[in-house]
């Protein structure tokens, strides 16, 4: 069975979460926690070789780039580099990897509607 980039992104972005929460703002913790939760089940799934779940993937994406972009905590430690290390796991897991999450996810997407229909079987 092969994997698909897909997973393999979601699987990036759950460890990139892990290394973070520890090293985040606790008042952020409970939303840190829900969106990894969210992650997890997501790659479980396409791991387990499900389609469905794609389209989760890209809403998903795009509410941890804006919510990034929203928080003021955030976007200060991204432009000041005041925590280097935290700034480089919020740029890398909340931008750069999301956006990869929907290219990949977009992709795959549009590899499924291209194959044509398998042929119905007789009975």
């Amino acid at each position: 069975m092969r994997v698909s980039a897909v997973a393999v992104v979601l699987a990036a972005i759950a460890v990139t979460g892990a290394i973070a929460i520890p090293t985040g703002n606790p008042a952020f913790l409970d939303r840190a926690i829900a969106i990894e939760a969210a992650f997890i089940a997501l790659a479980v799934l396409t791991f387990a070789g499900y389609k469905k779940q794609l389209y989760a993937c890209i809403p998903l994406a795009a509410i941890v780039m804006v919510g990034n972009s929203l928080a003021p905590p955030h976007v200060e430690i991204m432009t000041t580099f005041s925590k280097p290390f935290n700034a480089v796991v919020l740029i890398t897991g909340g931008y750069i990897l999301q956006i990869v999450l929907i290219v990949t996810a977009v992709m795959e997407l549009q590899k499924r509607r291209e194959r044509p229909p398998l042929p119905a079987r007789g009975r």
